[in-house]
């Protein structure tokens, strides 16, 4: 018997028009978007809009649509928003002809997740404007043709449009997914607003447009092994925890949420500011914070209190980041770590709020007087920058997060800059996650379980325990500690209370422990210790996804940081070794034209062709971004391609020759 949700999926667009939908208060929603098209290109964005339906609905959607865009700056067509819950289901309960296209659809769902998503009813998941789709009518129609697909053909998303199903086989990508991808010329801040205006691209930011993100969790693994090795870096220990210490930051949104959860696992105390209410509350609900103050004073003395206690707990400061910022500079308040994770890679639609600004006026500024609110902003980075200098004079390590803070900030001319042009304050890739992670291959490894069960779940915690626990035992002194803080991290993942929204896990690992994880569900499923299938993922930021000269790529010294061949180059051999979907995408964390980074989606469900897919993949998806650090000199990463190329005699990779400082200067003074 067919489900009344099997039924709406099946259905895609209704053929009648549906009810009209009142706007929910009671929903964050997200801020109205700039009032960029002229005349000429709304009759556009109109035209664009109703090419889905049929002409007899044109007279009714047309002023419905047009008030959408004159009131919220997109057309999103809420109208067509399902009324059923949306979240992810078993696996069982999709309508589906592929099991591939059933659990992408299940990762959809779970990416529009009230729980997961910022923006729920306007498909944004995370980041301000990181979305799954443009409009309720493309995620209808691609969950109908996700219903609908057999094994032998791939659904074409172009910007969250399903521009068909298109005839292929069973070892190709069911679903091949681009987003933003725009003429570099065309790729400026203004260039996004007005095509995503016309409804014709859209900002995937990094798993949303991928269908791959999993709330919170799938970034607070890696928050936690940052903060940490920032604490170790601090204090020159190297197994120390943040036990006593203090780490200072902003935001609570999608990604930034994990911050507190992530330093209250590391042991510290975590004091964050967030200016959005419905924000705060939603990570407060979770149990993603612990506390919330609206008053400085009480603030730092429950701070200071937890730090002479070495209380793990994370604090919130219902307020601007930058009131936070100069209280703290005032008080000559000692912080031991700062850093910042607003989302400046959209600066001017409410990624970033001014001081001095109620957060509803605020939202008014950015559409009806958008240069004030742009001078307003910059006004805000030099005085929480100001504060930020003020608070490392005095002992602070601070880091930019890679959410274009010092980007944007220089730009609004704070004072971040050092004599020569270089930022004073390092990337955390520079200093961390590069060289500690990336380029030993470790990177954030996940998955989801179809099952939706979280007995699921915990069996494969238990197997990745296992195989970290063997692994480890034959490690080598390179990445020996990384190898303990991943197990362990994996051995108290279930009891800190990670899971919002899928039945999901995140673990960095390289790629012997992602083959080897994989090998080992796979095999689980096949036996029925596992019940359902399997979606192998990871976040974009990683060894090989990303192309970003501010952030995954931001300690890459020779020059080809601004080039974008590794994260192109890795979704295209990822899609012929066997991945179930590739995505690539302009734009992620940093912002739209500073990134170019890709993903993919990988099904095990047991079979011997699953097992075959994921050794293939999985390899070529760790090492490509190894070989590419390697040639840019990076000794750790020139060290692990070598290991590799001893391991699998079918891998050769050009390794570089160093020259040293001698014959370089030598043959400068010589010839210059």
């Amino acid at each position: 018997m067919i489900t009344p949700f099997a039924s709406a999926i099946l259905q895609g667009l209704p053929s009648d028009l549906p009810p009209y939908l009142p706007f929910d208060p009671e929903v964050n929603h997200a801020p109205v978007r700039k009032d960029i098209l002229t005349k000429q290109e709304k009759a556009l964005a109109l035209r664009n809009a109703l090419r889905y339906f049929p002409n007899h609905q044109h007279e009714t959607l047309a002023p419905e649509f047009l008030q959408e865009l004159l009131t919220y700056g997109r057309i999103y067509m809420y109208r067509y928003r399902p009324q059923y819950e949306m979240k992810a289901r078993p696996i069982s309960e999709y309508p589906h002809k592929s099991k591939q296209a059933a659990a992408i659809m299940l990762m959809i769902t779970n990416n529009l997740d009230p729980r997961v998503a910022q923006h729920p009813h306007e498909l944004i998941t995370y980041g301000g404007n990181g979305a799954v789709f443009q409009n309720w009518a493309q995620y209808l129609i691609t969950m109908k043709y996700l219903a609908e697909m057999t094994d032998n053909q791939t659904l074409v998303l172009y910007s969250g449009h399903p521009l068909g199903l298109f005839p292929s086989h069973p070892e190709a990508p069911r679903v091949v997914v681009s987003n933003g991808m725009v003429i570099p010329n065309y790729s400026a801040q203004d260039d996004w607003e007005r095509l995503n205006a016309l409804g014709v691209s859209q900002y995937g930011q990094m798993t949303a447009g991928s269908f791959m993100y999993i709330g919170p969790q799938g970034i607070v693994h890696g928050t936690t092994i940052t903060v940490l090795n920032a604490g170790r870096m601090k204090s020159k220990n190297p197994s120390e925890t943040l036990a006593g210490k203090v780490f200072v930051t902003s935001g609570l949104g999608g990604m930034s949420g994990a911050q507190p959860k992530a330093t209250v696992i590391a042991g510290g105390v975590c004091l964050v500011a967030e200016i959005n209410p419905k924000a705060t509350q939603t990570r407060y609900s979770q149990g993603w914070v612990d506390e919330v103050y609206h008053d400085l004073d009480k603030l730092l003395i429950r701070t200071d209190h937890a730090r002479k206690q070495k209380e793990a707990v994370s604090l919130a400061y219902q307020g601007n980041a930058v009131d936070l910022w100069e209280k703290l500079a005032t008080e000559n308040f000692e912080i031991d770590l700062g850093s910042d994770q607003t989302s400046l890679h959209n600066p001017w639609a409410g990624g970033y709020y001014p001081a001095g600004i109620p957060f509803d006026e605020a939202n008014n500024l950015i559409r009806k007087q958008p240069e004030q609110f742009k001078d307003l902003v910059r006004d805000s980075l030099r005085r929480q920058v100001n504060a930020i200098n003020q608070m490392s004079s005095h002992g602070m390590y601070f880091w930019d997060y890679g959410n274009a803070f010092l980007l944007e900030s220089g730009r609004a001319h704070a004072d971040v800059f050092n004599p020569d042009g270089s930022y004073r304050y390092p990337s955390y890739v520079q200093d961390i996650m590069g060289p500690l992670f990336f380029d030993y291959g470790f990177g954030p490894f996940r998955w989801v379980c179809t099952s939706n069960n979280s007995a699921d779940l915990k069996t494969t915690d238990r197997i990745a325990e296992e195989v970290l626990t063997n692994l480890l035992a034959a490690s080598n002194p390179e990445t020996r500690r990384q190898m303990e803080d991943n197990l362990h991290w994996i051995k108290q993942a279930g009891q800190n209370n990670l899971v919002v929204g899928s039945q999901a896990r995140i673990l960095y690992a390289d790629a012997l422990g992602r083959i080897k994880i994989a090998e080992a569900f796979n095999q689980a499923i096949a036996h029925g210790e596992i019940s359902a299938p399997i979606v192998l993922g990871r976040d974009h930021h990683d060894v090989s996804g990303t192309d970003s000269p501010f952030r995954e790529t931001s300690n890459i010294y020779d020059g080809s940081s601004f080039t974008a061949d590794m994260a192109v180059q890795n979704v295209i051999g990822d899609a012929f070794r066997g991945a179930t979907w590739v995505s690539i995408h302009n734009g992620g964390g940093v912002g739209w034209g500073e990134v170019i980074n890709g993903g993919f989606g990988l099904v095990l469900d047991g079979s011997e062709q699953a097992a075959r897919r994921l050794k293939s993949m999985l390899y070529w998806d760790v090492n490509n971004g190894i070989a590419r650090r390697s040639w840019a000199r990076n000794p750790g990463a020139v060290s692990t391609i070598q290991k590799a190329m001893e391991q699998n005699p079918q891998l050769k990779v050009t390794v570089p020759t160093i020259a040293t400082d001698e014959i370089i200067n030598q043959t400068l003074e010589e010839f210059l």
